[in-house]
């Protein structure tokens, strides 16, 4: 479900990206196939700086729908930022890419804490936020990263996911379905 990002997948993401329901939620928005490519290359380059982290979103026949990233890392901590085609929506791909991608970053490359910030305007956003066991809302604990990423202005709510949060959320998970498949074995 995530592959390390390459150009082979270019020209499906691209076509993908620019759908007007995707594009504005796009972070690195590319005007054209080329700026799409270079920017693809760029990524790639940040990747082996340590400067974020970038995995393709494919599906079960693994054609590229979209892209899961951590931008802005630094210090064990980054921005998540992700999108899918808008034939993918709704479809589920977004909830196991990001238990895949949290899973990588968490316990195979060290991060502490994913940031999300979400404009305070997209209301349907920060509910489904909210509704993950393992998300917080982090203005008053991380204040100071608050007004870093509202640059004055009152846009944003940021939201956190700690390792450890996230750890507890997926024994708690497992633990819920060892406990189904005893059940069952039972009945």
């Amino acid at each position: 479900m995530l592959k390390k990002r390459d150009f082979n997948e270019s020209q499906a993401l691209y076509e993908l990206m620019v759908h007007p329901e995707v594009f504005p939620f796009v972070r690195h928005k590319a005007y054209s196939y080329d700026e799409f490519v270079f920017l693809t290359k760029q990524t790639i380059e940040s990747e082996e700086r340590g400067e974020l982290i970038s995995r393709t979103i494919i599906d079960e026949w693994g054609t590229p729908i979209g892209t899961i990233n951590l931008f802005d890392v630094q210090d064990g901590a980054g921005f998540l930022g992700t999108w899918l085609g808008k034939p993918f929506h709704g479809k589920g791909y977004n909830h196991i890419a990001k238990d895949l991608f949290f899973d990588e970053l968490f316990y195979e490359l060290d991060i502490k804490s994913i940031f999300m910030r979400i404009r305070k305007v997209n209301i349907r956003s920060m509910k489904a936020a909210e509704k993950l066991p393992y998300v917080i809302l982090a203005n008053e604990t991380r204040q100071s990263l608050l007004e870093e990423i509202n640059g004055g202005e009152d846009i944003y709510n940021l939201y956190e996911i700690s390792r450890d949060q996230y750890t507890l959320y997926k024994m708690r998970t497992q633990h819920e379905v060892l406990h189904e498949e005893h059940q069952l074995k039972e009945a």
